[in-house]
């Protein structure tokens, strides 16, 4: 039967890949990558470097497989869910078609996940359609370095503080309301800079671009005084590649006790 290795290779540094990435990179007789026009495709030359890098001497075969366009910025939360699930349905008959003619009844498949699969990442419910579409296959996870790990190590600062929870969310919802219950709030997926809602409170920002990168930008400091320099070098970093991969800690008072 197929396999199917969905291998996390970290937020960008190859020194990111785990030793068990590697072990699973030199199993894979093709990779399964979603190339995405334009700017983006910077994604897809780094995912090449990954395996260039760690699989040398025989790395397997990067099977192409052109990423359907989406529309990011739809009236509603209803359309915006059913763009997803259009786009989604698109993703997984191309790469069904993809598998099907390129890999074998006993071959090895792998598909390079940027980050961690299991944090805001959509292979892993991608291939869950696959198989439950018909596609005879087994498959397994291998975990990488996500963004928010990268994140905090960047800036040198734990992730939660004492007996304290962590949400992670997103920037649509952080603009709908701080969550609740919670004084530390990680945002992914946030295009606008939602925080700017939170300027005038007492709330100090780590933000990160590119983490990992040669690229790799970090601001930090109380929200209100930092956010011009970060919406100054976001816009430079936009203007220079054509895409903006950042995320951010907000760390709302009280402090430790």
């Amino acid at each position: 039967m197929r396999r199917l290795r969905i291998i996390g290779i970290g937020a960008g540094d190859p020194g990111f890949v785990t030793v068990e990435a590697v072990e699973a990179l030199r199993e894979v007789e093709a990779f399964f990558v979603l190339d995405k026009p334009g700017p983006a495709s910077d994604l897809t030359r780094a995912r090449e470097a990954i395996v260039d890098r760690f699989v040398p001497d025989d790395p397997g075969r990067l099977v192409y497989v052109p990423d359907p366009p989406r529309d990011r910025d739809p009236a509603d939360a209803a359309a915006y869910e059913a763009a997803v699930v259009a786009w989604r349905d698109e993703r997984v008959r191309r790469l069904r078609a993809a598998i099907e003619g390129e890999l074998g009844p006993d071959g090895v498949g792998g598909f390079l996940v940027w980050g961690d699969p299991s944090l805001y990442d959509g292979t892993i419910r991608m291939v869950e359609d696959l198989l439950a579409g018909g596609l005879e296959a087994d498959h397994d996870v291998v975990a990488g370095v996500s963004a928010v790990h990268a994140l905090t190590a960047r800036h040198r600062i734990p992730l939660n503080r004492v007996a304290g929870a962590v949400q992670i969310t997103t920037g649509r919802r952080l603009a709908q309301a701080w969550p609740d219950g919670v004084d530390d709030v990680v945002v992914m997926l946030d295009s606008h800079l939602e925080c700017r809602a939170y300027a005038d409170d007492d709330v100090d920002v780590y933000w990160g671009a590119y983490l990992g990168t040669p690229d790799e930008l970090l601001v930090s400091g109380r929200l209100g005084e930092v956010l011009p320099e970060i919406e100054r070098v976001r816009a430079q970093a936009r203007e220079r590649h054509g895409w903006v991969m950042d995320t951010y800690l907000l760390r709302r008072a009280p402090l430790d006790v």
